[in-house]
């Protein structure tokens, strides 16, 4: 059976102070519950060991934003899929549509930093989704598909099954719109049955596919109901422990 997830992504949001309280407070909250989904927050690099060192893992998962498509080097700035794991972290964000569109991140690219994360026992939360214009036209499962294919479709079924999968409709995030119940649903049955086609029907009802665009506690419970919404990967909302338990707690 597939995970329920629900992971934070903080983005460029906290300072060390505000981040390692924040950690704390999503921590202490998952003392008093016993959710019904795996729960992960993906920090700035600049947290990561520090995060580690006051969350208990066995209830809250900790990932990196992202990683570098190089193991080591002469990179000024980056920071490696093993630097990233050598922090205790055991996740990372990969091919967010902030990367693709502030910083060019390509199939190329995105290949070489699934690589490198399986590589370091990471577990990869690939981002997959549309712009605005893609939906309008009718172009937005295609658009989809083809960026599943391009940069994932070269590993192998096993290593395939290592992935979290996030759908994230780019108008929808941080824009306050969300895709429908019926929208979110309609994508991610469309996903499984890509994988379905590639890797079989076992691989494809075994990955987990988020919903990632302005989840809310208001609306978590109506997408979590959906029978191939698996989870969310949230943004804004995760920046508050009492909001992203609220998410949490919808399943």
């Amino acid at each position: 059976m597939r995970k329920n997830i629900v992971a934070g992504n903080w983005k460029m949001n906290t300072t060390l102070n505000e981040g390692v309280g924040l950690a704390k407070d999503v921590n202490e909250a998952l003392k008093n519950v016993t959710p019904k989904c795996d729960v992960v927050i993906c920090v700035p690099f600049t947290h990561l060991a520090p995060v580690c060192g006051v969350i208990d893992q066995q209830k809250l998962g900790l990932g990196a934003e992202n990683c570098a498509d190089h193991k080591s080097g002469a990179y000024t700035g980056e920071v490696s899929a093993p630097m990233v794991a050598s922090t205790g972290a055991t996740y990372v964000i990969l091919g967010h549509s902030e990367r693709r569109q502030y910083y060019g991140e390509t199939a190329e690219t995105l290949k070489e930093k699934v690589r490198l994360a399986l590589d370091n026992n990471l577990t990869p939360i690939f981002c997959i989704g549309e712009v605005l214009e893609q939906r309008e036209n009718g172009s937005y499962l295609d658009v989809v598909k083809g960026q599943i294919e391009e940069a994932l479709f070269d590993l192998s079924a096993e290593d395939f099954s290592k992935l979290i999968l996030a759908y994230e409709p780019v108008w929808a995030i941080g824009t306050g719109k969300t895709a429908t119940d019926d929208q979110a649903q309609e994508m991610h049955a469309f996903i499984r049955s890509v994988i379905a086609n590639k890797y079989g029907n076992e691989v494809a009802d075994n990955m987990s596919i988020l919903y990632g665009g302005s989840c809310k506690p208001s609306n978590a419970k109506a997408l979590f109901a959906k029978p191939d919404v698996d989870g969310g990967l949230i943004g804004g909302a995760s920046l508050d422990a009492e909001s992203f338990m609220g998410i949490v707690t919808a399943f």
